[in-house]
């Protein structure tokens, strides 16, 4: 068994291999024909162009998994059925269930890989987004008006801040708060000077007031303090602000936590991290499914293996889609509409199972 567990899973291994690289080239290939007149326009450079979309390869290959595990697992079945190998190995004594195990197990440990890989492209994905405009931000100093949202429920509201002099002017920072044991608070402060030395924003000339309740108010002047938690320097502040896909799991928690202090609604924010975790599950799933799937269409050849793994895929990411969208909008729990593909597809699969003959 030893020997047919490793041949089994050596030959799933080869293709899910060429479709980890190929599937999301194809995707590259499609982006750059959809996007190749923006770049023109943007005046990127053929290297930025090509460092974007490295930066972009980790996402489309997460993107691309279910299709590569579902290529893998059908070429994988359809190529030993056409070769009797599936039927020799039952004539051993070997079922079904047993002969694909070894390609469950590949599933779990590349499911477990992809789930590692989220946090790289919250990374990568900011990156990818930013080499493309690098050049011009580098070029201003400059930012008006513009709300950054920090750590801990901080909102600051900034009129100008020029990242050369390392100053600030008219900056307000807000928190809403809960309660007495928790103040909502307000800093109002003419200007803002950046201390290199401490690495922390010095705030000049202005208003503190905490309000621990309906009747209850403490307000007092300053000449100079400090905010702990706005410890971004001014090249910092004069980025793009994260969004959300760009943000790890735990930032997302952090933002999560901040929106809900506000009185936000949060349904979007936890359904997207809800699929960082459901999505790379989503391999073993389509292994299930693919498998049995593959056996009753053995005498197909490649070109029926390759429409029948896209056909499942692109239904599969469709009603990723339509769940997240019905999490986002409150319709189903955000836990719920991230793992609902999922149950739906190893339902089916498991069904699949039922009817072969093992």
């Amino acid at each position: 068994m030893k020997l047919l567990d490793r041949y089994m899973a050596l030959q799933f291994l080869k293709t899910v291999a060429v479709c980890a690289i190929g599937v999301p080239l194809l995707f590259v290939v499609i982006d750059l024909a959809d996007n190749i007149d923006r770049f023109i326009d943007q005046g990127a450079s053929k290297w930025h162009v090509a460092l974007h979309y490295i930066y972009q390869f980790p996402y489309q290959s997460l993107l691309g998994s279910p299709i590569a595990a579902l290529l893998g697992s059908v070429f994988t079945i359809s190529a030993m059925s056409r070769r009797s190998e599936v039927t020799a190995a039952k004539a051993g004594g070997v079922s079904f269930y047993r002969l694909g195990l070894p390609m469950l197990i590949v599933g779990v440990v590349l499911s477990f890989a992809g789930l590692a890989l989220t946090e790289v492209i919250a990374v990568t994905t900011r990156k990818s987004a930013e080499v493309l405009v690098q050049e011009e931000n580098r070029s201003q100093s400059i930012r008006q008006s513009f709300v950054y949202r920090g750590d801990d429920g901080y909102v600051y509201k900034v009129r100008q801040l020029d990242t050369r002099a390392g100053q600030m002017e008219d900056v307000q920072i807000e928190r809403k708060g809960t309660g007495a044991d928790f103040p909502t608070m307000h800093i109002a402060a003419a200007t803002a000077r950046y201390d290199s030395a401490s690495s922390r924003w010095v705030l000049e000339d202005g208003w503190v007031r905490r309000f621990f309740g309906p009747d209850r108010e403490l307000s007092y002047e300053f000449r100079q303090i400090f905010v702990r938690q706005l410890d971004e320097s001014p090249d910092e502040l004069q980025a793009r602000p994260k969004e959300p896909d760009e943000m790890r799991y735990a930032e997302l928690g952090r933002l999560i936590e901040a929106v809900e202090r506000s009185g936000g609604s949060t349904n979007q924010l936890r359904t997207s991290r809800a699929f960082r975790v459901a999505f790379p599950f989503a391999m073993v799933v389509i292994i299930v499914f693919g498998m049995p799937l593959a056996h009753s269409n053995r005498r197909g050849g490649a070109p029926t293996s390759v429409g029948i793994a896209l056909g499942t895929t692109i239904l599969f990411l469709t009603l990723a889609r339509i769940a997240e969208s019905m999490g986002a909008g409150g319709a189903l729990s955000p836990t719920l509409a991230a793992w609902l593909p999922n149950a739906i597809f190893l339902i089916a699969g498991l069904l699949l199972f039922t009817r072969l003959r093992t």
